[in-house]
Order: C-alpha cells, then sequence, then structure tokens
C-alpha cells in the first residue's frame, strides 16, 4: 500500500519518502483497521521520540507519520467492541506506532469515535488534537466556568482557535493573542479582545483566571503573573519553570478520549465549532507540507482517499 515513511532521524523533511510497497497493518487485540481518507500531522513530529522508537525504547524505523485521521474501518481486531465494519470514525493513532499518512493504519477502537455522515472526511481529520487538546486544557485541567476570564495565546492557530470557540460556548470571556496579522483570523473565531505579541504589552491584559499557552518560552513565563488567585496557567509547550502566586500551573500532553471526540463531532456538526482547515494536499505532497519554512493560515490536511 502507499505510504509515507521516514527512515532517518537526522534527515528532516528531506528524509520523508513515498512508498508503494509498505505492509498492510495487522489489526491486534482490540485494534480496528482504518481505511484512511484523510489525514493531519504535527509539523514538528519529525522530533518526536515516539515517531522514531516505540513503547520500549526499540527502533521501528522506517515508520509512517501523522496521528490524526478520519476514514471507515474495514477491519476489526480480536477482542474489539462498539465499533463495526463500514462505520466512518475520526480520532488519534498511537504515537509510538505506524501512523495515518498511508492507505490504511491499524489504531486501537477506543482512540477512535463515530463521524456522523454528514461531516467531511477533511474536516474531520483537522480536529483531533486541535480539539481534544483544547478541550483538555480548558475544561480537564484550567477548570473554565461561565463568567470566568481566559487568556488564550495563538487564538488563530489550530488549537487556540479550537479553545476560543470552546470557551465563548461555556461563556468564559476570551483575550486572544497573537502576531498583528493575526487580529482578524482571532476575532473571526470569537474573542472578545485581541492583545498582538510582537507590538502591544502582554502586561496589559491584567489579571484573568486561566491562561491557555501554546508558546512557552517568555509569553510562558510572563503570563504566570497574569494568574488570579486561585486561577490556573496551562500550557502544551514546556513544562513551566515559575509557579503562579497562589495559582496552579499545569504542562500536559493530549490524550485520545472517544467521549470528547463524540462531543467535538456533536459540536462540528451544529456548526459551533469549526476547526481551521488549511491547504488540502495529496499524499505525495505530504513532505512538502511539513516543510518547517512553509506558513500558512490553517491546518494543512493531506487527502488520502475519497469516500
Amino acid at each position: 500500500m502507499q505510504a509515507i515513511i521516514v527512515g532517518n532521524r537526522d534527515a528532516g523533511v528531506a528524509g520523508m519518502t513515498l512508498t508503494h510497497d509498505l505492509p498492510y497493518p495487522h489489526a491486534a487485540e482490540n485494534d480496528v483497521i482504518v481505511k484512511v481518507h484523510a489525514a493531519g500531522f504535527t509539523p514538528g513530529e519529525l522530533d518526536w521520540p515516539g515517531t522514531w522508537n516505540d513503547r520500549a525504547g526499540r527502533d521501528r524505523t522506517p515508520s509512517v507519520p501523522g496521528h490524526e485521521l478520519s476514514g471507515v474501518i474495514v477491519e476489526l481486531g480480536y477482542g474489539t467492541t462498539g465499533l463495526t465494519v463500514g462505520q466512518r470514525v475520526f480520532g488519534l493513532a498511537d504515537w509510538t506506532r505506524n501512523g495515518t499518512l498511508a492507505e490504511y493504519t491499524a489504531v486501537e477502537a477506543r482512540n477512535l469515535a463515530p463521524l456522523p455522515a454528514d461531516i467531511d472526511h477533511t474536516v474531520a481529520a483537522a480536529l483531533p488534537i486541535s480539539g481534544l487538546t483544547a478541550w483538555q486544557g480548558l475544561f480537564d485541567h484550567a477548570r473554565l466556568t461561565t463568567g470566568q476570564t481566559v487568556l488564550i495565546h495563538g487564538a488563530a492557530g489550530g488549537v487556540g482557535s479550537i479553545a476560543v470557540q470552546l470557551a465563548r460556548e461555556a461563556g468564559a470571556r476570551v483575550i486572544g493573542t497573537g502576531r498583528a496579522r493575526d487580529r482578524d483570523r482571532a476575532l473571526t473565531f470569537g474573542v472578545h479582545t485581541f492583545l498582538a505579541l510582537d507590538t502591544e504589552p502582554l502586561e496589559q491584559v491584567g489579571e484573568v483566571d486561566v491562561v491557555f499557552d501554546v508558546i512557552g518560552g517568555d509569553v510562558l513565563d510572563r503570563s504566570t503573573s497574569l494568574v488570579r488567585a486561585g486561577g490556573t496557567l496551562v500550557t502544551i509547550a514546556m513544562p513551566p519553570t515559575i509557579q503562579p502566586d497562589n495559582g496552579r500551573a499545569v504542562f500536559f500532553v493530549v490524550e485520545p478520549d472517544r467521549a470528547q471526540l463524540t462531543e467535538l463531532a456533536t459540536r462540528l456538526r451544529d456548526g459551533r465549532i469549526k476547526p481551521a482547515v488549511g491547504a488540502v494536499r495529496p499524499l505525495a505532497e505530504a513532505p512538502d507540507a511539513f516543510d518547517p519554512g512553509r506558513h500558512s493560515p490553517g491546518k494543512t490536511i493531506i487527502r488520502i482517499s475519497d469516500e
């Protein structure tokens, strides 16, 4: 089958290759095999240990990158329950197994949720990492509630834009940040106030109940002082080195969750959230899409097969 593979960690994007000879995947216990219609990826995943090693730390190259998918189940592994052959699904592939930039992939059934028939695969493939990260950051870790104020860094990006929409729906006041050029996009997603980090001082935001950070570094450090007593700073960028006074700081890595994916799919279907989908490109162009020098609005999706 066709797939994008990587085998040389030092080669970076130049080491990504389209192959037509990758073996069809094996469905282990509690797995399903998904015919992938559309896949999402994170540009930095070529630096992730799981791209190159399995859970025991053993080399697993050549490996298939990509971890977000939308497609149709074609096979069930032994003991799999809750899903059926022919069902449309979307979700996350395991970090330390072959991923989604392939015609078929094996995924733990619990990592997937049913996809309504009226949601396009290319839209669904843009939602798992961004949607789950936003949901878990706001509600599981920060425990955001109605009437609170949340500061969301990178409000026009993939994670930030979903976080803005979820926070608005939850009844929070949303302050978004980004570059000045991101202002209009952030306002489109629903921020009440936007602050341009490249032209305006962050400190003018004042105190907030929740900070959702996707940037790290100096922005993360300076955001600590903005958390009011009892508040929470949540970051996916790096473990925080400074704790808020009388507040919490939490670093987390997104986890698959079928119930949360189902909630996100319901909101997507109802028009309450909209992923920031950018270019849709064929599998052969995936290496070019990974190029760290390429910047385009929205999340690039790889279309692998048609419905």
